[in-house]
């Protein structure tokens, strides 16, 4: 369980820290204060984690789902850098907490956009995560960061694809629970490999302060400003559509079909930590999609495993010396494991895909032009740029235009003026969570 976890802390570490690292840095923040910006993201991750899979009354999905700080916030948080000056991080929380508000009291009516998420739908939505993820990838094999020196150099192209073979061959020649594990095993061999480039900096270590109490509103006193909370508002929805698509995508990883109780449990905890990390200078929280492909990989399908990973992060947000063992590992090595993560979870969308009848209806005209939506933003950044800013915001999003566009292409070419077609049932609808889990259960018996 321990080990497991682990790995899902490595999976999704740098997709906590660089937003933090990236607003910080843009406003000029001292070491400290961006530790303490850090470590309260890492904090609300874990706390949101622990929601997503313990729960409590109607708050979390109760399933293995990895939550952090949504990079969706970074650009509008950039743009109000830009135009307020230092004074924008009380503005900033003060946004979050009433964003984390709406999406909290917003779930029970958001939630009923499971019923708009046939086969046809979310496996092209579950498809684009993945395919929106490898980019991702391929800038940590790069180097993470396109201003530094070594950029996409092949020392660190090397190591990308080094670990990535350790890891192919590992998950081939191991088996059994150290199977498992080869992505964290991978993730070992890598910074071993690149100890001596000189890519692994342990001196970051004595920097690092043992305990740091988390301190609400260490920033100042939250301040509300419409335009920003406007911002934040837009955010938050394209984060819910995400999240949503996520618990879809998870949920067909699993084998446990999800229904409305469970998408609004999940958006309920997404509200909360994201409300809560305002009061305790956090961002908004949204699911991380790279932990889906490690669940579909590692085939761990257990929750608790990753209310461990939800205990390991609140334990780095306490103990920044914690959190730095794990930034130890290089942007290349995590890169090379991306490949595999991400691309599972293209491939579990593929999976979902050939549940729907291609050949039925117009679905293969929904899936073509969907995914044409989801990756122009992916292929050309700029393909947007003429947009106003509150629009770009979601159609540069690949996952939220891809699940617009298939979700209303779905009802148009479907639905409307013809006779209901059963091929685009949702599958949430179609089998009984109760049908399914009953002989796996009788089996185990």
């Amino acid at each position: 369980m321990v080990v497991g976890a682990l790995q899902h802390v490595a999976t999704m570490y740098a997709g906590v820290a660089a937003p933090p690292l990236i607003i910080g840095g843009a406003l000029g923040l001292s070491a400290t204060e961006t530790t303490t910006l850090l470590g309260a993201n890492l904090l609300i991750a874990g706390l949101a984690t622990l929601l997503q899979t313990l729960g409590f009354w109607r708050v979390g999905s109760r399933l293995p789902f990895v939550n952090g700080v949504t990079f969706a916030a970074v650009s509008p948080i950039l743009a109000v850098i830009a135009s307020k000056g230092d004074a924008t991080l009380p503005i900033i929380f003060g946004s979050t907490i009433v964003s984390g508000v709406f999406c909290f009291v917003l779930a029970p009516v958001f939630c009923r956009l499971v019923r708009f998420f046939p086969p046809v739908v979310s496996g092209t939505v579950i498809t684009l995560i993945g395919v929106s993820l490898l980019p991702v990838a391929g800038n940590w094999a790069q180097g993470g960061d396109a201003k530094a020196s070594g950029y996409g150099s092949p020392t660190n192209l090397g190591l990308a694809a080094a670990t990535l073979v350790a890891i192919l061959i590992l998950h081939r020649v191991l088996t059994g629970f150290l199977q498992r594990i080869a992505i964290l095993l991978g993730l070992v061999v890598g910074t071993l490999l690149a100890i001596p480039f000189d890519k692994v900096d342990g001196d970051a270590l004595g920097r690092l302060a043992i305990f740091e109490a988390p301190q609400p509103f260490a920033f100042g006193a939250p301040q509300f400003d419409l335009s920003v909370t406007v911002s934040m508002l837009v955010v938050m929805i394209v984060s819910m559509t995400e999240s949503t698509a996520d618990m879809i995508a998870l949920s067909e990883v699993v084998d446990k079909p999800v229904d409305d109780k469970t998408i609004a449990g999940g958006l309920r905890a997404d509200g909360l930590a994201t409300a809560f990390g305002g009061v305790f200078n956090g961002f908004a929280c949204t699911a991380f999609a790279q932990n889906i492909g490690l669940v579909a990989l590692t085939r761990i399908r257990s929750r608790y495993v990753v209310a461990v990973c939800g205990a390991f992060l609140v334990l780095m947000g306490l103990m920044p010396i914690v959190g730095g063992l794990v930034a130890l590992v290089p942007q290349p090595v995590l890169g090379g494991a991306g490949v595999v993560l991400f691309g599972t979870v293209a491939v579990a969308g593929i999976r979902t895909l050939g549940k729907a009848d291609l050949n039925a209806g117009s679905n293969a005209l929904i899936v073509a032009t969907a995914l044409a939506f989801g990756i122009f933003p992916i292929a050309y950044p700029d393909f947007y740029h003429a947009f106003p800013e509150r629009l770009r915001m979601i159609a540069e999003s690949g996952i939220s235009a891809g699940s617009i566009v298939a979700v209303a292409l779905n009802l148009l070419l479907n639905h409307t003026g013809r006779k209901y077609d059963r091929s685009t049932e949702p599958h949430a609808k179609s089998v009984p969570a109760e049908r399914i889990e009953a002989p796996a259960n009788a089996a185990r018996a």
